[in-house]
């Protein structure tokens, strides 16, 4: 183990978008025991420092690799096609036509249920968005293809922060 490692390198995981929550969890588990900083107590400060750095280096690795939008985003980033969300926010014309009707659809909804039917579209659409991320990160290793469906999944996320406010406020 090195920590310059790539963070499937560190917890010996293939480098691909699929991964078993369960076996990704478990390596977590097997690695922050190892470098546990309280197993180093009788080594001394330095090798307290370095279990307290790899510690947080495996800690830092099992965010990224435990949430699908981030795991793909960081694999995008290692296969050359950087996400750069603040600064480029290409998507497919057919998606930016979806957002529209999302937010108009949004924005007229008066009740509970009218949001439930939105939020159901929006999750089936990030259902197919997480397939299609798979297909393309594991099978055709097109990341460009796979940023820009990263930036879609991410727009996603933050609608469906809207949805549940929404959700929130016609409930009270």
């Amino acid at each position: 183990m090195k920590l310059e490692d790539d963070d499937f390198s560190l917890f010996g995981l293939p480098q691909q978008f699929a991964q078993p929550a369960a076996e990704v969890e478990q390596r977590w588990k097997q690695l922050a025991a190892r470098v546990h900083p309280d197993r180093f107590v009788t080594e001394g400060a330095a090798a307290q420092r370095m279990a307290m750095q790899w510690a947080l280096r495996v800690n830092e690795a099992h965010q990224r690799l435990r949430d699908p939008l981030k795991r793909a985003a960081y694999l995008c980033e290692l296969r050359g096609a950087p996400i750069r969300a603040h600064d480029n926010t290409s998507m497919p014309s057919s998606f930016l036509i979806t957002q529209m009707q999302w937010r108009e659809a949004l924005e007229e909804a008066t009740d509970t249920s009218s949001v439930q039917v939105l939020d159901h579209e929006v999750r089936q659409s990030e259902q197919q968005l997480h397939q299609q991320l798979q297909q393309q990160l594991d099978e055709l290793n097109d990341a460009p293809a796979a940023a820009q469906t990263v930036r879609a999944l991410m727009f996603i996320s933050r609608f469906r922060t809207e949805l549940d406010r929404r959700m929130d406020a016609l409930e009270q």
